[in-house]
């Protein structure tokens, strides 16, 4: 099958890589390239590097909408999207006779919208997925294909979900596009829009842990925001990234912030309900820790507290 693909993360790599095993990519979209890191060095996006490596040829326009002429005359089957972080208008939709078929990293209708890993475990869901859909000029609204589901772990940060779910993409539009190739006419299921929800996009100022909120919960935050925004809280004056943590389900006897207990285990730390032990974290400066061996250079002991600096929420 001749297939124009549009993606840009390490995300969409998988797929990219698994279509171009079975198939013919006959062009790849991606974004412009981007000033990155300490140098701010001009850097090609993942997809780019992996579609230069096979020899397919790369378009980085800023807009598809004057896009039209050149995308017909790649003469494509079917169009696949993964992450591509840029609208296709309908324009663009109505070229290939498959449609364009979109790979989105939720069951849907559950977390439309930008962050759907993140908000999955920070809501607590116990599973997750891929939905191969073919696309519209809706937010994640298109009918759906196909849907592949794994389990949520209690371990599982944004990081690991992703690289679960990328693979699991991978394989999930495989399948679907051997599916379209027996049966060009299979007709995707729609959505049932009541059973939606909206995954915004991840803030910086949603890193602050608010002690006010129960251990379970924090738990999921923070896993939710690694490896970015990573959640945060502060010791007098001093910033910690928390990259680690676990929930004791004893009930604490001290406000919401307050360090219960120190040992080489972590720093149990006082919320609504529940403790929650920080086991692995970082200050400005230094490097992630395990406590035991953070003690040794910084000092938190019983009875302090541990609070957000309001005046800097937002900037680290």
């Amino acid at each position: 099958m001749k297939i124009i693909f549009a993606g840009t993360p390490d995300f969409a790599v998988a797929a990219l890589k698994a279509l171009s095993r079975e198939h013919e990519i006959v062009a790849v979209f991606t974004q412009p390239d981007r000033k990155s890191g300490r140098g701010k060095k001009l850097t090609a996006p993942p997809v780019k590097q992996f579609a230069l490596e096979i020899g397919v040829p790369v378009f980085q326009p800023t807009s598809l909408k004057n896009q039209v002429e050149l995308i017909q005359g790649l003469n494509a089957e079917i169009m696949v999207v993964v992450a591509y972080g840029m609208l296709l208008p309908q324009s663009i939709l109505d070229i290939p006779p498959l449609g364009c078929l979109n790979i989105h990293a939720s069951l849907l209708p559950r977390w439309r919208g930008a962050a759907p890993i993140q908000r999955a475990i920070e809501a607590g869901d116990s599973q997750t997925g891929v939905s191969i859909m073919r696309m519209e000029l809706g937010l994640d609204t298109g009918p759906v294909f196909n849907t592949l589901t794994i389990d949520i772990s209690k371990s599982d940060t944004s990081q690991s979900l992703h690289d679960s779910l990328s693979a699991l993409g991978a394989k999930g539009v495989c399948e679907t596009l051997s599916a379209l190739q027996v049966d060009p006419d299979l007709v995707p299921a729609p959505q049932d829009d009541t059973q939606s929800n909206y995954a915004k996009k991840i803030g910086k100022a949603e890193a602050e842990l608010d002690w006010n909120k129960s251990a379970r919960y924090l738990h999921q935050q923070l896993r939710a925001f690694i490896p970015w925004p990573v959640s945060q809280t502060r010791h007098n004056q001093t910033r910690l990234r928390i990259w680690q943590a676990s929930v004791l389900s004893e009930q604490p006897s001290a406000p919401p912030g307050t360090i219960v207990a120190c040992s080489d285990l972590g720093v149990d730390v006082a919320c609504s309900e529940g403790i929650l032990r920080i086991e692995k974290l970082q200050r400005d400066g230094s490097k992630p820790m395990y406590y035991s061996d953070f003690r040794n250079g910084y000092s938190l002991s019983v009875g302090d507290s541990l609070a957000i600096d309001k005046g800097e929420n937002g900037n680290g």
